[in-house]
């Protein structure tokens, strides 16, 4: 039987992952529920925003957590590019276009970071990377602590712009009926392009809470796509309640699994709770039924 401080840890740290997840799976549902096209250069993505943290505070010593809105504007700066001057053109309006141009920006991003950073692993120090906190009979890693608490105030923020902003307002307009908010006069290819900003922005948020506790490399990218796309699905396509709900569950599990069977059998938790959804709820823990 498991000593119950070791399971409250691994529960705890479950959290502090999952909440980055969730944070990761939040800018890919936005771009689903708005473009309704699944965006395969997220990983790709992230990657970019790990790698702009990383040269922050090598080349000019500005601390991840200082460097968060500077990277969430420049990644918010490259999705509304990408999405108005490349996804846009490519696509002459249809979706198999989408999917083809944003997996081919993929491979463009991750070969870039190749030529430029090698395929080597590289990491950052900072004062507090190997403190922790004494939380009950556990001690966590205040990197973790301060992603899991980051990770929240940034998609809370999400969801309150969504419910309660004219953006999101035009957002929400956009996603349900396209051809009726063009009628209510709704800029509809602008409106596009901010949602895939502010998708790409909380990867920008993700990756200065990763970075402190984590690694980059031009592969880096994959492992979390996965994850979000499952967290997508598990919670409900389009639904930012399930994939805050999704992000935390797929964390413990994550978590749990790997204390009980190792880090490699342990993710295999999650794909088991995934076809489990699919088969019994396949719209999803928070989807509606079609």
């Amino acid at each position: 039987m498991l000593d119950p401080a070791i399971l409250f840890t691994a529960l705890l740290n479950g959290l502090t992952t999952g909440a980055v997840y969730a944070l990761v799976a939040l800018g890919l549902t936005l771009i689903y529920g708005v473009l309704h096209i699944i965006n395969f250069a997220h990983g790709a993505a992230l990657m970019v925003a790990l790698y702009a943290v990383y040269w922050l505070k090598v080349r000019l010593e500005i601390d991840p957590y200082v460097a968060l809105p500077l990277v969430m504007a420049g990644m918010f700066g490259l999705g509304y590019a990408l999405q108005r001057v490349v996804i846009s053109r490519a696509s002459h309006g249809k979706d198999e276009n989408i999917l083809l141009v944003t997996l081919g920006l993929a491979i463009v991003l991750e070969n870039l970071a190749l030529v430029w950073f090698k395929s080597d692993t590289r990491s950052i120090d900072t004062p507090y990377t190997l403190s922790t906190v004494e939380i009950g009979p556990a001690f966590i890693a205040l990197p973790k602590l301060m992603a899991f608490a980051g990770a929240l105030v940034v998609a809370a923020a999400l969801l309150w712009m969504i419910r309660r902003t004219d953006l999101g307002r035009a957002i929400r307009a956009v996603a349900r009926e396209k051809q009726g908010a063009k009628l209510m006069g709704i800029d509809v290819e602008r409106v596009y392009a901010l949602s895939f900003g502010i998708g790409m922005a909380c990867l920008g948020a993700a990756a200065c809470f990763l970075l402190p506790a984590y690694y980059v490399n031009p592969q880096v990218g994959s492992g979390f796509v996965l994850v979000a796309f499952t967290i997508v699905v598990l919670g409900g396509m389009g639904s930012f309640a399930g994939a805050l709900a999704g992000g935390l569950l797929v964390g413990v599990v994550e978590s749990v699994g790997g204390l009980l069977w190792g880090d490699t059998l342990g993710q295999m938790g999650i794909f088991a709770i995934f076809i489990l959804v699919l088969l019994f709820r396949p719209q999803g823990l928070f989807g509606a039924r079609a």
